[in-house]
C-alpha cells in the first residue's frame, strides 16, 4: 500500500477515536460530512474495499462508522392511514383514489380493521358501500362489523338492507346478525321492528338458539313487555325445545325474572325459580335472587320468598345479609315471629354478616324489629349476641341499643345493661329517657339506690328531665336505705329541675339532716327551697327538734329563720327557749332572746323571768341586766302605743 493511503486512513482513524470527539464542537455534523446517508433509509451494508477498488481493507485499515441512536418511527399501519384519511377528509371521488392508492387490494382483514377504526359511522358506511363496488366480497364477519357499528348510530334501515342482501353477495345467514339487529332495534326503543326480526328468522330458515330468544326476552321486557314475553318464552318451550332441542339457560332466566318481578307476575317468577333450581342452573348475577325475595315479599308470598332462600343454598349461591334481611323484616312485620327467629338462629350460626364474601348489609327496618322483639320477650341476650356482630360491620343504631337496655332491665339483670350503656357513651350514642327509666327501675327493684342514683345523675346530664314520680323513688328508696345526704343531693337536683312535689319527703329529709348533725346542708337545702318558692315547716321542725332535744339544730334553724324574716310563730320561739333553758345554755337562750325581742318579744313572759333568774344565779348578771332593760323598755314602748291610740 502506497505511504499516502496509509497516512490517510491513519488521519481518519485518529480523528474518529473517542479521545479526539471532545474537541470538535458539534461532532453530529462531522458525522453528517462522513456519513451523508445517516437520516437515510439503510441499505444494505458493502464489504470495504481500498480505493482503488482492487480487493477488501485489510482489518487494521478500515474506518468504524458510528450507528445511529434511537428507534426509527414505526410505520403507519394501512388501516390507521385510511380511517385518518375518511376523517379528515369529504367522501370524494379524490378521497377514493388516494384510497385505492395507498391500498390496491382489500382483504377481509383489511376491510374489518377499517370499518372498527372508523371515527363515524357514516365513514363506515360509505367505505363499506364503496369498497363492495371495487370488487370486494365481504365474508360474515365484515358484515356482523357494519351491522354493530350502524345499531350503535341507530342507523338501523341501512343495517336491515345489508342483512337481507347477503344472499345477494352469496354469504349465508348467521344468527349472530339477526342477535345483533334484534338488540339494535331493541335498545332504540322499536320493539315490533325486533320481533319481526325474530320471526323472520324462522321464514328464513335461520336456526334460532338460545342466543336468540335471550335477545328478544332481553328488548321486550325492557320496554315492561311482559305478558310478550311470558308468550314467546312459552312457544320457546312448546316448539323449539322439541324440535331443536332448546332448552332456557342461565342467561334465559336472568333475562325473564327481573322482568317478571317488575311486572309483579310473581306466581309465574316462582315456576321459573322451581324449574332453575330443578335443572341446577345458576345465573350468574345473584342481585336477581335478592329482587326475587323481596318481590315475593312484597306481593306476601313469605314462604315462596323462604324457597328462594332455600334455592340458593341448593345451587351453592352464597347467601348474604340482605337476603336474609328482607326475610327477617317482612317475617317481623306480618308477626310470623318463629320463622324470623330461625332465619335469624342461621345468621348468627353462620356469621353471615361477618363474611367477607357478603358484599350487603342488613338495614335497620330488618334487625331493629327483630331485636326489639327479643328484648320484649326475654330474649335480650340472644339480641345482644346477634347486635355485636352488626356492631362488628359498623353498624351504631340508636333504636337497638336502647331496646337492648329496655330487655336487660325487665329481665332483671342490669349489669349487662350498665356494659351497653358504657358502650353507648364511648361511642357517643344517644340514650333515651326510657331507657335510663328502665336501668333506674331495675336497679332500684334489685335494692341498689346508689347505683340507681348515679344512673339518674347520668340521666340529667344527657339532658333528659326526670319526672316528678322517679325522683321520688330515688329519694325515697335511699332514705329508707338509710343515705339521707344522698337523698339530699337527689333533692337538690329536683328542686333545681324545678320539680315541686314531694314536700312530705323533702320535710322527712330535712328532719333527718338535722337529726343527724348535718345542719349546714339541711339550711343550705331549705334555703333553695325558699329560693324556688318551696316553704318547709319551720314550726314543725322546730318542734321535733325540740323533742328530740337537739338544742343546737334548733337553735341554729330558728337563728337562720329570724335572720331571714321566715315566718316562724312566737310559740315555736318560746319552745326553743323552754328547751336551750332546761338544757342549761343560758347564754344561747339570752342571744337568740334578743333576736326574738327585736323581732316583736315573747308571749310566754315566765321563760323570760326565769331566763333573767338563770344568768344572775350563774353570774352572768351584765346579761341579765341588758335584759331587764330591754323588757322594761318594750314595755313603754307598748304603753305608749295604748296611750296614743286611744287619744
Amino acid at each position: 500500500m502506497p505511504s499516502t493511503t496509509k497516512t490517510t486512513l491513519l488521519l481518519k482513524t485518529r480523528l474518529l477515536t473517542p479521545s479526539k470527539l471532545h474537541r470538535i464542537s458539534n461532532p453530529s455534523s462531522f458525522y453528517y460530512v462522513q456519513n451523508p446517508s445517516f437520516c437515510s433509509v439503510p441499505i444494505s451494508p458493502q464489504p470495504p474495499t481500498t480505493e482503488n477498488g482492487l480487493g477488501p481493507v485489510p482489518e487494521e485499515d478500515k474506518v468504524f462508522q458510528r450507528v445511529p441512536r434511537g428507534k426509527l418511527p414505526n410505520r403507519e399501519k394501512i388501516e390507521d392511514t385510511i380511517c385518518r384519511m375518511m376523517a379528515n377528509r369529504e367522501w370524494t371521488t379524490r378521497l377514493q383514489h388516494s384510497i385505492r392508492n395507498v391500498c390496491p387490494r382489500f382483504d377481509h382483514s383489511i376491510v374489518w380493521n377499517i370499518l372498527h377504526g372508523a371515527r363515524k359511522a357514516d365513514h363506515a358506511l360509505q367505505f363499506f358501500r364503496w369498497v363492495e363496488k371495487t370488487g370486494y366480497r365481504p365474508d360474515n364477519s365484515t358484515t356482523l362489523k357494519i351491522i354493530e357499528i350502524l345499531g350503535r348510530a341507530s342507523k338501523l334501515n341501512h343495517a336491515r338492507c345489508i342483512l337481507f342482501d347477503m344472499p345477494k353477495k352469496g354469504l349465508q345467514y348467521d344468527e349472530e346478525l339477526f342477535v345483533v339487529l334484534i338488540d339494535s332495534y331493541g335498545k332504540a326503543g322499536i320493539v315490533q321492528e325486533s320481533v319481526k326480526i325474530f320471526q323472520k328468522m324462522k321464514e328464513l330458515n335461520v336456526e334460532r338458539t338460545i342466543k336468540s330468544y335471550d335477545a328478544l326476552f332481553k328488548v321486550i321486557l325492557r320496554r315492561g313487555r311482559v305478558l310478550m314475553a311470558k308468550r314467546y318464552f312459552n312457544a320457546m318451550l312448546r316448539e323449539e325445545m322439541v324440535k331443536y332441542g332448546i332448552k332456557p339457560n342461565d342467561v334465559t332466566y336472568s333475562t325473564l325474572l327481573p322482568g317478571l318481578c317488575d311486572a309483579e307476575k310473581m306466581p309465574e317468577a316462582q315456576k321459573f325459580v322451581k324449574e332453575m333450581v330443578e335443572r341446577h342452573i345458576a345465573p350468574k348475577d345473584n342481585s336477581i335472587f335478592l329482587k326475587l325475595i323481596a318481590s315475593q315479599c312484597k306481593s306476601g308470598n313469605l314462604d315462596w320468598a323462604a324457597s328462594v332462600l332455600k334455592g340458593m343454598i341448593r345451587l351453592s349461591i352464597p347467601t348474604e345479609a340482605a337476603h336474609y334481611g328482607v326475610l327477617i323484616e317482612s317475617f317481623c312485620k306480618s308477626r310470623v315471629y318463629d320463622k324470623a327467629i330461625n332465619l335469624l338462629d342461621k345468621v348468627i350460626e353462620k356469621e353471615i354478616l361477618l363474611s367477607t364474601r357478603s358484599s350487603s348489609e342488613m338495614e335497620p327496618s330488618a334487625f331493629n324489629p327483630m331485636i326489639e322483639y327479643l328484648c320484649n320477650n326475654g330474649q335480650t341476650e340472644k339480641a345482644e349476641t346477634f347486635f355485636r356482630q352488626l356492631m362488628k360491620t359498623g353498624v351504631q343504631d340508636p333504636v337497638a341499643f336502647n331496646n337492648l337496655l329496655r330487655g336487660h332491665s325487665e329481665e332483671g339483670t342490669p349489669e349487662s345493661a350498665v356494659e351497653i350503656l358504657k358502650i353507648m357513651t364511648r361511642r357517643k350514642v344517644p340514650i333515651e329517657a326510657d331507657a335510663y327509666r328502665s336501668i333506674i327501675l331495675c336497679l332500684l327493684r334489685k335494692g341498689e339506690p346508689a347505683d340507681a342514683k348515679a344512673m339518674l345523675d347520668g340521666m340529667i346530664e344527657s339532658g333528659h328531665l326526670p319526672d316528678s314520680d322517679m325522683f321520688r323513688m330515688v329519694m325515697e328508696s335511699l332514705f329508707n336505705d338509710g343515705r339521707v345526704q344522698t337523698a339530699s343531693r337527689v333533692m337538690k337536683s329536683m328542686i333545681e329541675k324545678g320539680v315541686k312535689e314531694h314536700m312530705d319527703l323533702v320535710a322527712k329529709i330535712l328532719e333527718a339532716l338535722l337529726m343527724r348533725g348535718h345542719v349546714e346542708e339541711a339550711l343550705g337545702r331549705i334555703e333553695l327551697l325558699m329560693d324556688n318558692d318551696c316553704i318547709p315547716d319551720f314550726d314543725n321542725l322546730l318542734a321535733v327538734l325540740c323533742d328530740k332535744e337537739k338544742t343546737i339544730a334548733a337553735l341554729r334553724l330558728l337563728d337562720f329563720g329570724l335572720e331571714r324574716d321566715y315566718n316562724i310563730s312566737f310559740s315555736s320561739c318560746d319552745k326553743v327557749l323552754d328547751t336551750l333553758v332546761a338544757a342549761g345554755k343560758t347564754l344561747n337562750a339570752y342571744s337568740i332572746l334578743c333576736k326574738i325581742m327585736e323581732k316583736g318579744g315573747v308571749k310566754d313572759l315566765s321563760s323570760r323571768d326565769e331566763l333573767i333568774r338563770t344568768l344572775n344565779a350563774e353570774g352572768n348578771t351584765k346579761q341579765a341586766d341588758i335584759l331587764s332593760r330591754m323588757i322594761m323598755g318594750g314595755e313603754e314602748t307598748k304603753k305608749r302605743k295604748k296611750v296614743k291610740a286611744h287619744t
